[in-house]
C-alpha cells in the first residue's frame, strides 16, 4: 500500500484532470491548505469560478484516486479565484473588474434583459461579485426587474456608489430620472452616459460586471467596445428566423470589434403547461441552437416560456431569486454556469484583444 504523505497525495491528485482548462488539479496549483492526518486528508480546492459547473466531477474523481491509494476519509472544501479574462489597459476606465460581459440581441422583444437579469444574480448567488449596468439609456427597465429604487449617492472618493440588490450591484439611468420621463437622447449623449457610467460609478473589484445592450448595432455598442476591454458578448435570441435575422447581424457586428462570443441563448424556445406538462413551442425551436452550428459558435442552453419570468420581471424578483424556481430559472442559472466556465478558460488561456479605436 502506498504511503501517505503530500508527495503521494499531489501525484494522486495529479491524475484528476481539469475538464475545462486543461491539465490537472496540481498543475492548475488548485489544490491548497493541504494536511495530512493518518490515513485522512484534507484540502481546498480553489475554483477559477464560484459557479463551475463541474465540481461534483472533479470531488467524485479526487475521492477516488485518493481512495486507491489507500485514503480512508477525504474532507474537500472549496474557494475560488475569479482570473481577469482580458488584460488590463492603460488608464482603464474599471481596473477593478475582472470580466465584463455584455448581453445583446439584434432586436427588442426577445427577452435579453430577463437574461442580463438572471445571469447577474445567479452569478451573485454562486458566490460571485457582480455589477450590472444598464446600457439600454433610452429603455432602461433594469431597476424594475431587480426590484431597486432610490437615487445614488456620492463615494468617499466622488464617484457614484451603485445601488445593491440580490447581491448585484446595479446603475441605470433610471436612478436619475423622473418615473415617466422619456430619454430623447442623440447617440453621443447616450455614448457618453454609458462611458460615464463605467469611469465614474465606484464598482469596486467585481469579478463579473453584466452589461444590458440596448436593441441594434450602433453607438451604444461601438461605445462600449471603444472604451473597455469586453471580455465577451453573450447573444440572446429567439427561435424565429425574424430574430436569428437580427443576431446574425449582432455577430457580425461584435467580430468587427474584436470582441469574443461566449455563445448564444435561445430564449422562448417553448412553454410548459403548468397543469399538463406539455411542451407547446409558441416560436418554434431549435433555431438558436442551429444557429450556432452553422456560425461555429456555442449554444449555451434554451430558456422555456415561464410564467413565473414574467412575473417576477414585474415584481422585482427575478427568476432565479424566487422561492420555488421553475424550469426557466434552473435553464438560466445553468447558463450562468456556462458562461462563468468560458470566462475562466479564456483567462487560463492568456486570450486578449485589443480595444478598437472608431473615428
Amino acid at each position: 500500500m502506498t504511503t501517505i504523505n503530500e508527495a503521494a497525495i499531489y501525484e494522486a491528485l495529479s491524475r484528476v484532470p481539469e475538464p475545462e482548462l486543461g491539465g490537472n488539479l496540481v498543475s492548475r496549483n488548485m489544490i491548497k491548505e493541504l494536511t495530512i492526518d493518518g490515513a485522512k486528508v484534507g484540502f481546498t480546492i480553489e475554483l477559477t469560478t464560484p459557479a463551475c459547473p463541474l465540481k461534483d466531477q472533479l470531488e467524485a474523481n479526487a475521492r477516488q484516486e485518493l481512495s486507491a491509494i489507500g485514503v480512508e476519509a477525504v474532507n474537500i472544501a472549496w474557494s475560488s479565484m475569479v482570473r481577469r479574462s482580458a488584460p488590463s489597459q492603460p488608464q482603464q476606465l474599471v481596473p477593478g473588474v475582472k470580466n465584463i460581459i455584455a448581453v445583446a440581441s439584434g432586436k427588442g422583444g426577445v427577452g435579453k434583459s430577463s437574461v442580463s437579469v438572471n445571469l447577474a444574480v445567479a452569478l451573485a448567488q454562486s458566490g460571485a461579485s457582480v455589477g450590472l449596468l444598464d446600457a439600454d439609456i433610452t429603455g432602461p427597465n433594469i431597476p424594475m426587474m431587480m426590484g431597486v429604487e432610490g437615487q445614488p449617492t456620492a463615494s468617499a472618493n466622488n464617484k457614484i456608489n451603485p445601488l445593491t440588490r440580490w447581491g448585484v450591484k446595479v446603475i441605470s439611468i433610471q436612478f436619475f430620472v423622473p418615473e415617466g420621463q422619456p430619454i430623447i437622447w442623440r447617440g453621443p449623449l447616450i455614448g457618453g452616459a454609458i462611458q460615464q457610467f463605467l469611469r465614474d460609478v465606484d464598482w469596486g473589484d467585481l469579478d463579473y460586471l453584466v452589461i444590458d445592450m440596448p436593441p441594434g448595432t450602433s453607438d451604444a455598442q461601438l461605445t462600449l467596445a471603444q472604451a473597455v476591454p469586453v471580455s465577451g458578448a453573450v447573444l440572446v435570441t429567439t427561435p424565429q428566423e425574424v430574430a436569428l435575422a437580427d443576431v446574425g447581424k449582432a455577430l457580425e457586428m461584435f467580430k468587427r470589434l474584436n470582441v469574443p462570443i461566449v455563445g448564444i441563448v435561445e430564449n422562448m424556445n417553448g412553454f410548459v403547461c403548468g397543469h399538463c406538462g406539455e411542451v407547446t413551442e409558441i416560436f418554434g425551436r431549435g433555431g438558436g441552437e442551429k444557429f450556432a452550428a452553422q456560425h461555429k459558435i456555442d449554444f449555451l442552453g434554451g430558456v422555456p416560456l415561464d410564467v413565473r419570468v414574467r412575473q417576477g420581471g414585474d415584481a422585482g424578483v427575478p427568476a432565479v431569486a424566487q422561492r420555488e424556481p421553475g424550469p426557466a430559472a434552473v435553464a438560466l442559472t445553468a447558463i450562468a454556469s456556462q458562461v462563468a466556465a468560458r470566462m475562466s478558460i479564456r483567462a487560463a488561456a492568456g486570450d486578449s484583444q485589443p480595444v478598437l479605436t472608431i473615428s
